[in-house]
């Protein structure tokens, strides 16, 4: 594949509901997967109340597992044992961490001539840059599975957590023939080009910009119009005329706030300390989709908080 279609594999992986599962290449929660992943190694163990808490419809990834499972074919398929990835295809063979790295092309620090597509690597964590300044990684951080991040050798962006990483380079599974485009909101042959952020849907784009979710998918050949994902480009038609200029994309709010659970936390005890009354815990509930208060959460947990 190229390295555009397989960044843009990696952001669809990130718009998808997962949890960071050590060896685990994209396996959907079914009941059967959840009795696996939750004692197949000790890291697992310590996480088994979170894994056997996951709805059927999360995949399980760990860093090097998504950029494995991703060559190998995964495609979000809650239906397939391994959400349609199959085990070392493609000529892709199972490596770690350590060994992915020592497979690239290119190997550097310097990040000022990064690709799209490229592997970025630091010691015991890998993850993929996917343009415009960001990375698709798994981590059990922030968000506790796949997510996008700011590449922090290139700069902090609002609204990403940031990472800095040691070095990048190309994969030998990848081709590597489109050249990066960082343009954005540029007019181009009477046409807008948002980029999608946190919280964005397709119906409420095409609000902003006075026409339908239905025109946005048909323009941009989007088969699901409930599905996009942060860093992709929506195509949006525009006519200019003399006296006026091309729209500016709208500024996006800021990403939630979160809070990263320690021991000896409860969701009253987090309610009281970040909200100021522990009475607001199921306000904290309802944000991070827990049916029922005796849920357990985990030191290193990361939950979402609502507005003080």
């Amino acid at each position: 594949m190229t390295n555009r279609e397989f960044a843009a594999k990696l952001k669809d992986a990130a718009a998808h509901r997962t949890l960071y599962i050590k060896g685990c290449f994209g396996a959907p929660m079914t009941e059967k997967n959840k009795k696996r992943y939750s004692g197949n190694n000790s890291y697992n163990k310590k996480r088994a109340a979170i894994i056997n808490a996951a709805s059927a419809d999360t995949f399980g990834f760990d860093c090097v597992c998504l950029v494995k499972g991703v060559l190998w074919g995964w495609r979000g398929d809650a239906t397939a044992v391994y959400g349609g990835a199959a085990y070392a295809s493609g000529g892709v063979p199972d490596v770690g961490t350590e060994q992915i790295i020592k497979k690239c092309a290119d190997v550097s620090s310097d990040f000022g001539s990064i690709m799209t597509g490229e592997l970025l690597h630091m010691p015991g964590h890998v993850g993929v840059y996917v343009g415009g300044g960001l990375a698709v990684e798994c981590t059990p951080a922030w968000k506790n599975g796949v997510q996008i991040t700011a590449v922090g050798n290139i700069g902090k962006k609002s609204g990403y957590q940031t990472r800095t990483w040691k070095e990048h380079g190309k994969l030998p599974w990848v081709n590597y023939t489109d050249a990066e485009d960082e343009s954005t909101n540029a007019e181009n042959a009477g046409e807008v080009v948002y980029i999608v952020e946190k919280g964005d849907t397709l119906s409420a784009i095409a609000k902003k910009y006075g026409t339908t979710y239905q025109a946005l998918a048909e323009y941009n050949g989007i088969k699901d119009a409930n599905r996009i994902y942060v860093g992709q480009k929506i195509r949006i038609p525009w006519t200019p005329t003399p006296d006026a200029p091309a729209p500016d994309a709208p500024a996006q709010e800021s990403a939630p706030r979160t809070y990263t659970v320690k021991r000896g936390d409860s969701l009253w005890k987090i309610a009281k300390e970040q909200l100021g009354a522990g009475k607001r815990y199921p306000e904290i509930m309802a944000l991070n989709g827990m049916k029922s208060e005796k849920e357990v959460i985990l030191p290193g947990q990361v939950l979402k908080l609502p507005e003080r």
